[in-house]
């Protein structure tokens, strides 16, 4: 889980410093010396650990915090709004051309997971309602272009191709070819090397000039901590970059790079990848995100998801559904799929506060055999479960690769569902409860 370490012990920092009541001067230098420790074992930039490390005393040793009845909160809520500052203060959107279509060049190393990021880049856009498409850039690597034609028509979005010809050329012709299809995006999957050199570069600032992207997105490696600064700032002296997306976000990392780019570089974290799924892409909000590495949870994002995963006109069907006690099992199957559609059960609980960089032993496969269970009935048990008896049980375990008693536990657990949404329905009403269920 990302910044599980640092959130573990800037908790444990902030815990000491204002579990004493009164803070003073002396109480606020050594729980600092604590937080700038933990930030430097994170592989945080040193420079930048020293300057926030310096800003945060400033603010805390003041006469507003040292005689407030609540210094603790006072200290934490400085610590969270100067963590924000330092990634950013604000979510920095993607710009748009004025003129069709708006391209966007992504840059990086090797195995930063450049290719994958131009197709959950392209669905994203897809889902905001544009009609994006990927140009493979990269000649060098084996297999680069087939894997941006396989991940590319995962997403439903075209690619562009022309072998191993002369990048440049591609990438121009790409332009013509998305204008005559109407495509209003065009992503331009780069080449990378293992490390930074001189070749790459010109390729690169060749392409730059020769297509004027609108912006020239360079994707990081968030496990590759403070090296991850200095591929940045290279990038960004030969190139201008105008952006980074931080990949692997939801690996083993210990943070530093995200704390780290936009303090030394200057330019704005705009998207974090954030699992190995095409959909697990976010855009970057440095104040959740400062949230989620002090522990407080990041409810922000998790409605944002919960948005994009229920439609309305299906919450409110649930709702009326749930009112004539109609439910059926068909439903407890979309209300599972909508679930995983946010990232599954883990990723829920990581934003709740309290529990962000926690280690949550959660199995995000449980939701597999209640979901075989389901689709191992026929229509008519699905829509009526009363008629499951013993012999039909036997039948679906067998189906689903599951036990009876699996069944059984499946078949409690709806009824349940049934009863709590019957009860909940009849003291809320329906106007309260269309959008309440499905987030539960």
């Amino acid at each position: 889980m990302a910044f599980e370490g640092l959130t573990e012990k800037l908790q444990g920092a902030l815990r000491k410093m204002t579990g004493r009541g009164r803070l003073n001067e002396q109480s606020v230098k050594e729980g600092m010396r604590e937080v700038r420790m933990a930030l430097l074992e994170a592989d945080v930039n040193y420079a930048v650990a020293k300057d926030f490390i310096k800003k945060v005393t400033e603010r805390c040793v003041g006469q507003d915090v040292l005689a407030s009845l609540t210094p603790s909160q006072q200290v934490i809520k400085i610590v969270s709004e100067e963590m924000t500052a330092l990634m950013g203060s604000t979510n920095a959107k993607l710009t748009w051309s004025s003129s069709v279509p708006t391209i966007y060049m992504l840059c990086g190393l090797q195995g930063a997971g450049k290719t994958t990021m131009c197709a959950k880049l392209a669905g994203y856009l897809t889902r905001q309602g544009k009609k994006p498409m990927l140009a493979a850039c990269d000649i060098y690597r084996p297999a680069a272009i087939k894997q941006l034609q396989v991940v590319g028509e995962q997403v439903h979005v075209p690619v562009f191709e022309k072998g191993t010809q002369d990048p440049v050329k591609t990438a121009k012709e790409a332009i013509e070819y998305a204008r005559y299809y109407q495509r209003d995006v065009l992503i331009i999957d780069t080449a990378g090397r293992l490390h930074i050199d001189t070749e790459l570069m010109d390729e690169l600032v060749r392409i730059r000039d020769t297509v004027h992207p609108q912006e020239i997105l360079l994707t990081v490696d968030a496990m590759t901590g403070q090296d991850a600064v200095n591929v940045a700032k290279a990038f960004d002296e030969a190139l201008n970059v105008s952006g980074v997306i931080l990949t692997k976000l939801d690996g083993d990392t210990r943070g530093g790079a995200a704390l780290s780019v936009r303090a030394v570089t200057g330019k704005p974290i705009k998207f974090s990848g954030i699992g190995e799924k095409l959909s697990d892409i976010e855009p970057f909000h440095p104040d959740r995100m400062a949230s989620r590495i002090l522990g407080m949870g990041d409810m922000m994002t998790l409605i944002d998801k919960a948005a994009e995963a229920f439609d309305e006109q299906d919450a409110e069907k649930f709702a009326r559904k749930g009112m004539s006690s109609r439910l059926t099992l068909d439903d407890f199957l979309e209300q599972m799929q909508s679930m995983k559609k946010m990232g599954g059960i883990k990723s829920m609980l990581s934003m709740l506060p309290g529990m962000s960089g926690k280690n949550i032993d959660v199995d995000d496969n449980a939701m597999k055999k209640p979901e075989a269970i389901i689709r191992s009935m026929t229509l008519r048990e699905r829509r009526d479960p009363s008629i499951l008896n013993a012999s039909r049980r036997k039948r679906i375990a067998a189906g689903s690769g599951t036990t009876v008693q699996d069944v059984n536990q499946l078949i409690r657990q709806f009824e349940q569902a049934q009863q709590m949404m019957k009860q909940m329905m009849n003291s809320r009403g329906k106007r309260g409860m269309k959008m309440r269920f499905p987030g539960m």
